[in-house]
């Protein structure tokens, strides 16, 4: 195995990654598994990194407080909509495709018939630099949903007492009504709470506004471990959609 590794270039500390795919492009043979994975996790990191290197990531990812509810001590934008992903361009995705650090693609559609973008879309009155397009041609599955993983630190303080509020922009080729579901961990529970963004979602720059009142989830009296959002696209064949912008806050409910 040694000799083996070796006469592929495989160093513990160091390898020579271009000439290893040199070699592979002349004479494709099979690799050992402990050198792939290590490649993927190369990978991962290198596209972690191209994301936050990203230029437009220096811009302020804040949100006026005007648009935010009185109270609110904690909002974010997914990188997704602030640092560029690659590739910007995926035909055919895989359920679970990654897109960027923190969001996945999940559906069910056996021929994959979905184109995704990513593009620079800042405009007028649109914090994000980013906009992700999801192109749904012959989609036969049942489900599709765009998976955005919260920080760590949107788990600071929540609970009970806390209302969570989502605020999205988003165009629609043809009407489509979205749902946004809350998914909150705690030990081997997963909570979950589903919200209707409003009305079917149709033209361009439509507004939409969800909030999760967790008083309401059923949550145990431990800390939040793990928190996600979806967004629920229902009966999506034949269509196109575009998320221009997504800010997800909390701010504490109103006593009674």
């Amino acid at each position: 195995m040694k000799r083996l590794l070796d006469s592929l270039g495989f160093d513990r500390d160091r390898v020579d990654w271009a000439r290893l795919a040199d070699r592979q492009d002349r004479r494709p043979r099979p690799v050992d598994p402990e050198l792939r994975d290590r490649a993927q996790n190369l990978h991962r990191q290198l596209e972690r990194f191209l994301q936050a290197s990203d230029p437009w990531m220096l811009r302020p990812a804040g949100v006026a407080d005007d648009d935010l509810p009185p109270g609110t001590d904690w909002h974010w934008r997914p990188r997704l909509l602030r640092g560029q992903i690659a590739p910007q361009a995926i035909a055919a995705p895989d359920s679970g495709q990654r897109l960027g650090d923190d969001a996945a693609l999940w559906h069910d559609c056996r021929h994959r018939a979905l184109i995704l973008r990513q593009s620079v879309g800042p405009q007028t009155g649109q914090g994000a630099s980013y906009r992700l397009g999801i192109e749904m041609l012959g989609f036969s599955g049942s489900f599709l949903s765009l998976a955005l993983d919260l920080p760590n630190d949107a788990l600071d303080g929540l609970g009970p007492d806390r209302i969570l509020q989502l605020d999205v922009v988003m165009d629609a080729e043809r009407p489509l009504t979205i749902y946004a579901r809350i998914n909150l961990v705690q030990g081997p529970n997963t909570e979950t709470m589903l919200r209707q963004l409003g009305d079917p979602v149709a033209g361009h720059g439509a507004r939409r506004r969800a909030e999760f009142d967790l008083a309401y989830a059923g949550l145990a009296n431990r800390p939040i471990e793990k928190a996600w959002l979806d967004l629920i696209f229902e009966q999506p064949r034949m269509n196109a959609v575009s998320v221009n912008d997504a800010v997800l806050s909390h701010h504490p409910r109103a006593q009674t």
